[in-house]
């Protein structure tokens, strides 16, 4: 089975309808908010839309508005709300991006993005945080880069060579 890909548009579509079909307030993070964001190019393979309430209900209804949709569950993402919640003041680092007649969709600012993206860093990862700094340089976007170096500093160490690098690039682009 070929996985799903959207891209910039088909987002746009898709929250679009979700601002009429879904109810609340909701947060694009992840792929999805580099594409409809900074990274015009950028695809992905799933939504990580998830609910502000956290609550069971928004993850079923997230379910259901895939279904409505003709997506497969798995398109849509709500599990990453345990790392947005472990941030503090997430709610206040929050640019609304689309407001429907029934649900409101914010996207991270460049703080809480990089903070998000900081704890797996995969190569993808490390291409959407370059590419978000290279952004907001050219935009004059704001973005604490000290607390992004701080939170950076303090993960834990790791075995893996090829994350060791990947953390030193980004240190490194967080200098600019």
């Amino acid at each position: 089975m070929v996985p799903l890909r959207f891209d910039r548009s088909r987002i746009q579509a898709l929250l679009e309808l979700a601002g009429e079909r879904l109810e609340g307030e909701w947060l694009l993070i992840g792929g999805g908010a580099a594409a409809s964001w900074f990274a015009p190019g950028r695809t992905t393979e799933d939504l990580d839309l998830i609910g502000l309430g956290g609550t069971q209900a928004e993850r079923f209804s997230l379910m259901e508005f895939a279904a409505s949709v003709a997506l497969p569950i798995e398109a849509v993402n709500s599990a990453a709300d345990f790392f947005v919640r472990r941030i503090d003041d997430w709610r206040d680092q929050m640019i609304e991006l689309h407001h429907g007649s029934r649900a409101t969709i914010y996207r991270p600012n460049a703080t809480l993005f990089l903070l998000l993206k900081i704890g797996r860093l995969s190569a993808v990862d490390l291409e959407d945080c370059v590419a978000l700094l290279e952004h907001v340089d050219a935009s004059n976007e704001p973005v604490d880069r000290g607390r992004v170096r701080e939170q950076l500093e303090a993960l834990p160490p790791s075995d893996d060579p090829a994350l060791q690098q990947r953390r030193a690039h980004l240190s490194a682009a967080l200098q600019g």
